[in-house]
């Protein structure tokens, strides 16, 4: 069975496995090449083909040979695109992306590609693993009502289960400005703006997502072709109406985040008036002294100060004096700090 959790490596591999069930029977299919795979098909049962690795067209077209898939549908299982769906007439095309996690403000996702028929699905992924292993195990012991049900009620378990990860994604998403503004709030660095920037962007991202993810669960609620069983309608309209709110939430991280650009401009405007302020203050004192120093730094014979016995003193007294009244002036009465 496929990994549940994703790994990164270097050389990725190409995973084909058939899940075969009905009511009554359970079977899985293997390390088996392409044509002995599609050689086991059982009309009697629904078929679960899978396909991890999409760089070997080799497979894909055989596939697409087998269920007569039309070219364009090919085209669009290899391609990077937006979440849509499609009739044709013996089968159903629907792609959307599959988020796994976001780490340090970056998605981590790939595009995957349904074909529904009447006794089949196939399943295109680009990369090895998925969110689907509870899926199989409970296929395997015959939990819940999914080996009484047919293709349809398969794709839509697999749907459900890709926008519930949405929900964990975005919850993370929300955490991060939490910790962001709070950070913003600590010590503002350009650290920060960064990480704005970067969310900023997979916002956009999953917008471009859950926009037209919207639109084909829409449409395949209302779909009349007979793919979708009108008993499973409800479970369709159902996730349609959990991509709704995602799209609610997500707005409303968009706001958010936009208010965090807000909150890091003001956290450093505020700091750069606090700097201000203390510069000012300083110049301001030192204005009076430098203008007293300069005066006495002149080099004039008739200067009667020049001469007194105390001039000395009484000029760093009346310098002194100033520099407490000042002092005094801006913290009490103008309260700078």
């Amino acid at each position: 069975m496929k990994k549940e959790i994703k790994e990164t490596a270097t050389e990725q591999k190409i995973i084909l496995e058939l899940i075969q069930y009905n009511e009554k029977e359970f079977n899985v299919y293997e390390n088996l090449s392409a044509d002995e795979l599609l050689a086991k098909q059982k009309p009697d049962q629904v078929n679960w083909i899978n396909l991890d690795g999409l760089w070997d067209t080799t497979i894909i077209n055989k596939i697409a040979e087998h269920f007569s898939l039309h070219s364009l549908l090919v085209e669009d299982i290899s391609t990077d695109q937006q979440p849509k769906v499609e009739e044709y007439d013996d089968y159903l095309f629907f792609s959307l992306k599959m988020l796994y996690r976001i780490e340090r403000t970056v998605i981590d996702y790939e595009q995957i590609s349904f074909v529904l028929g009447k006794n089949f699905l196939i399943s295109f992924q680009e990369k090895e693993g998925d969110l689907f292993g509870p899926l199989r195990d409970r296929i395997r012991l015959d939990q819940g009502r999914i080996r009484k049900q047919k293709a349809d009620y398969l794709l839509y378990r697999l749907i459900d289960i890709i926008v519930d990860n949405y929900y964990i994604v975005l919850d993370s998403i929300g955490q991060q400005i939490e910790q962001i503004e709070d950070d913003i709030y600590k010590d503002s660095t350009g650290h920060e703006f960064r990480k704005i920037q970067r969310l900023k962007k997979e916002l956009i991202y999953l917008r471009k997502a859950l926009y037209p993810l919207r639109d084909a669960m829409n449409k395949l609620v209302k779909d009349d072709s007979g793919f979708v069983n009108s008993s499973n309608a409800r479970f369709f309209s159902d996730v349609y109406s959990h991509v709704a709110h995602l799209i609610d939430s997500l707005d409303t991280y968009k706001d958010l985040t936009s208010g965090l650009m807000d909150i890091y401009i003001n956290t450093l405007n505020t700091r750069m008036n606090e700097v201000m302020k203390v510069l000012t203050i300083i110049s301001t004192i030192f204005i009076p002294l430098t203008f007293i120093v300069g005066v006495y730094g002149m080099n004039f014979d008739f200067m009667p100060e020049l001469h007194w016995k105390y001039g000395y003193l009484v000029v760093w007294g009346m310098m002194f004096l100033l520099v407490v009244v000042m002092f005094w002036f801006f913290k009490y009465k103008k309260k700078w700090f």
